[in-house]
């Protein structure tokens, strides 16, 4: 039974990045191997990280501060690293726009740009749940299950495998606002990106309260929610315009 339960632990975590992988990103190879890059660029990182902080763990306070502190600063980091993963693809682009002129006589669309900025969030989500839900879910494949004291209802290995469910949808949906915000100069959007970053990485604080669990994880995908929404209008608005401007193009054309 706990490996079935093992299983679904995995596939609520890592189920969706799989449903998502099939329908979108296996049917490109270049998509494909922007995914592995990403997830080899955050995990890279996301050790770098865990390197830099390793001198200062475990926090022994009893004060919510130091782990403010760790989560701010490790977010900063993130956010600054994903300034540079979008700075290394802006010099790709450049080879696979010429590459695209000379082989399909057109330049990349915005929509090829978003499925890039896509599978590169995706890769963030996928390393995110690898190095912070999948490597803890190991025991869970043994013959009894565990829990913690702060949330008994639930076992632990449920909550991180939701949990890592939810910054999954918040780094995938991040990467493309943030691709296109870069793209067009939104400083708003370039703001409000690492702000969703840190209050979703703060909610995870909630847990560490007797029954947190069932106050922090809803709070967490209220937001995954909002940045779908945002990202959602982004799209439906860029969609808009390219149609109108088509539509613009034949009327005159006709005339």
């Amino acid at each position: 039974m706990t490996v079935a339960a093992g299983f679904g632990y995995v596939l609520i975590s890592l189920g969706p990045a799989l449903s998502l992988f099939v329908s979108v990103i296996a049917k490109k190879p270049f998509l494909i191997l922007t995914l592995l890059a990403s997830m080899l660029f955050w995990l890279i990182s996301l050790i770098v990280l865990s390197g830099a902080w390793r001198g200062f763990l475990p926090l022994k306070s009893a004060s919510w501060w130091p782990y403010v502190i760790l989560i701010v600063t490790s977010v900063g980091f993130q956010e600054a690293t994903r300034l540079i993963f979008w700075k290394l693809y802006k010099k790709l682009e450049v080879i696979l726009d010429a590459f695209a002129e000379e082989k399909f006589r057109s330049r990349l669309s915005w929509t090829d740009k978003m499925q890039i900025a896509l599978a590169g969030g995706l890769g963030h989500g996928v390393a995110h749940a690898v190095f912070f839900c999948v490597s803890l879910l190991t025991p869970s494949f043994g013959p009894a299950t565990f829990f913690v004291d702060r949330c008994s209802h639930m076992p632990f290995f449920l909550v991180s495998a939701i949990i890592s469910l939810g910054f999954m949808i918040i780094h995938t949906f991040s990467m493309v606002i943030a691709f296109n915000a870069y793209a067009e100069g939104r400083k708003l959007d370039q703001i409000i990106i690492p702000i969703i970053h840190i209050l979703a990485a703060v909610m995870t604080l909630i847990n560490l309260a007797p029954g947190g669990c069932a106050i922090g994880v809803p709070l967490l995908y209220i937001i995954g929610g909002v940045v779908l929404r945002h990202c959602w209008q982004m799209v439906w608005r860029k969609l808009t315009e390219q149609g109108n401007r088509q539509r613009n193009s034949s009327d005159i054309h006709v005339s």
